[in-house]
């Protein structure tokens, strides 16, 4: 499997098939006399914006904690909870137990609400 090309990007779904975002990162474990192995798949805007800039990740860190998002640190799924890699990567996960959807949630909450006939 190519862990860039199949993984990196795709469409994230839980056990229900509920959308999760994009898989943003991935973590590798390197281990002493063994080959390296993936550990994780992350999911969240500072690790998006980390890929692109380091600055600009401790920028978008910073808007969040201001505007009183909740999770501004990555969500990391170990990859044993991998189910399937196809056209999505399903995990068994549960979506609306992880803070995976923690920007959605505070979008839909403190912006869309607030917009007329948007909640």
């Amino acid at each position: 499997m190519d862990i860039i090309r199949d993984v990196l990007d795709n469409q994230l779904v839980d056990r229900n098939q509920r959308k999760m975002g994009k898989v943003d990162g991935i973590v590798m474990e390197l281990r002493d006399s063994e080959p390296s192995r993936l550990a994780y798949i992350e999911v969240g805007v500072t690790t998006l914006s980390k890929r692109l800039n380091p600055r600009l990740a401790r920028l978008v860190a910073a808007i969040a904690s201001k505007w009183g998002a909740k999770q501004s640190e990555p969500f990391r799924i170990p990859w044993s909870k991998v189910r399937d890699v196809g056209i999505d990567v399903e995990v068994d996960v549960e979506a609306e137990a992880t803070p995976a959807l923690g920007y959605e949630k505070w979008l839909r909450d403190r912006i869309i609400a607030r917009i007329p006939g948007g909640g």
